[in-house]
């Protein structure tokens, strides 16, 4: 099926296979995010004498440890997940990897006996399977959304990952408290994962033209606005051209700065809350699901503001992806700035900045995080697999770099200093992405000398003008 002009596809009405694909991939990461989140719940109680549970007296440095761990396993399986995504078709590889962990994650609590090592190994094997998840719904947000509603769609799909970790949180508290202890967030999350695999596999679709109860109209609509093409599949990847483009180091630096700070805050703010503002386990875990909430929230606010402002013309996508993503990661700085003076008696503002800190990255859905598609929607996946895969080396450093800094995890001062490296990440990334970032369909995207290749580059530059009236804006921010 071949690209043509767009205003010959007209939007189906109503809500089409395209939406229940976004809402299968919403699920699937919030289900993903159990499994990565679970062990930053689980390590309060996992380290503290609770009634009718095990505990073991692991100290910061195996905390910083095992935390990390995940990310170790994350980085390394990050690009072949692309590569494999894009040569056997994401739904298999997501579905599989999900299923996987889903088992892995009933093997916590019997590892845990044997010792912190043990844990370490299991966090790794999760995050390589874990490793999958960007790449491979990245791939299959390529295919299934449409040009019009990148914004809301791909901000919805993503901000999963935000429900997931604020439900994982808020209902670790009752589940520490009930009978099944804390190795029942464990066996829940592997439960919960192996259900959403055997639903994805039966209902999910690599593309459109293979989904199932699907309209014709809608298949058209869709593809006509992807700039995704089926000889795609095919290319190889064109890794130099990639790594000679600036636009592309401008995604990175944003895309590290931004998963530095997240799983700075993700890791380690379990701890900060029981040892600096002194709440129970309780109210830590629901207060440290708060931020999420809002985050999730907020996604659903900023991206539709995104898109009515790119589908007017009122400002270029390249405006649209710097403004959204300083304010997602700018903002954040601000907040972990003032956070860094907060005190045990000033627990509501710092519970406050924390949330807002949190909260205000929902910005950043709206900005690198759509990039790899607006560059290159048949690359989308190989290049998250590499952007995340760095980024996901600033996943390994960070509760390190906590682990060497917070010798005393009472001490207000010496976590001051991790928010002001965090901020201070933060300023430099969002930085070089607002100066070398942009949001245009790179020339590399394209099969080389086709024919179908200069329709499709034809419309996507009538497309872009549809919606950015003045080309020269795409230019500038």
């Amino acid at each position: 099926m071949g690209f043509e002009p767009s205003e010959d596809k007209a939007r189906p009405g109503g809500l089409g296979v395209r939406h229940w694909q976004a809402a299968l991939l919403f699920l699937g990461m919030m289900i993903n995010y159990f499994q990565r989140v679970n062990i930053s719940a689980g390590i309060v109680p996992m380290t503290q004498s609770t009634a009718g549970a095990p505990y073991y007296s692991w100290g910061t440095s195996e905390k910083s440890l095992i935390l990390s761990s995940f990310f170790w396993g994350y980085v390394v399986s990050q690009v072949p997940a692309g590569l494999l995504a894009k040569r056997f078709g994401p739904k298999l590889v997501l579905g599989l990897a999900t299923a996987v962990g889903g088992i892995l994650c009933f093997f916590h609590p019997i590892a845990a006996k044997s010792g912190w090592q043990s844990i370490c190994v299991l966090r790794v094997l999760t995050g390589l399977v874990q490793g999958t998840v960007y790449p491979c719904v990245h791939t299959l947000l390529a295919k299934w959304v449409p040009r019009t509603e990148r914004g809301l769609l791909t901000t919805g799909v993503y901000s999963g990952a935000q429900f997931g970790t604020a439900v994982i949180l808020v209902t670790s508290g009752f589940i520490f408290e009930s009978i099944m202890g804390w190795p029942g967030l464990f066996y829940l999350s592997g439960g919960v994962s192996l259900a959403w695999a055997l639903l994805f596999f039966w209902q999910a679709a690599n593309e459109p033209a293979t989904a199932i109860r699907i309209s014709r109209g809608e298949v058209e609509y869709i593809e006509s606005l992807t700039g995704s093409t089926s000889a795609g599949q095919s290319m190889p990847v064109p890794w130099m051209s990639i790594f000679r483009s600036p636009a592309f180091y401008g995604l990175l630096a944003a895309h590290c700065g931004f998963t530095w700070g997240f799983y700075t805050l993700l890791t380690e703010m379990p701890t900060y809350m029981s040892k600096v503002l002194q709440l129970d386990v309780k109210s830590n875990a629901f207060l440290s699901s708060l931020p999420y909430f809002v985050m999730g929230l907020l996604c659903f606010v900023v991206s539709p503001i995104s898109d009515l402002l790119i589908n007017r013309g009122t400002i270029s996508i390249t405006t649209a992806r710097k403004l959204f993503n300083s304010i997602g990661q700018w903002g954040p700085m601000a907040c972990l700035i003032g956070l860094g003076y907060m005190t045990a008696e000033e627990k509501t503002w710092a519970i406050l900045l924390l949330t807002l800190a949190v909260g205000i990255n929902a910005g950043c859905a709206c900005g690198y995080l759509i990039n790899h598609i607006d560059l290159s929607p048949n690359f989308a996946g190989p290049m998250m697999g590499v952007t995340n895969g760095i980024a996901g080396v600033t996943s390994v450093i960070a509760p390190l770099v906590v682990g060497a800094i917070v010798s005393d995890e009472e001490d207000p001062s010496q976590w001051r200093m991790v928010f002001f490296i965090t901020g201070g990440i933060y300023l430099v990334c969002n930085t070089i992405f607002v100066i070398f970032g942009k949001a245009t369909i790179q020339t590399w995207n394209e099969p080389p000398s086709t024919s179908s290749t200069m329709t499709l580059r034809n419309h996507q530059e009538n497309d872009s003008k549809s919606i950015v009236p003045t080309s020269d804006k795409d230019n500038r921010f």
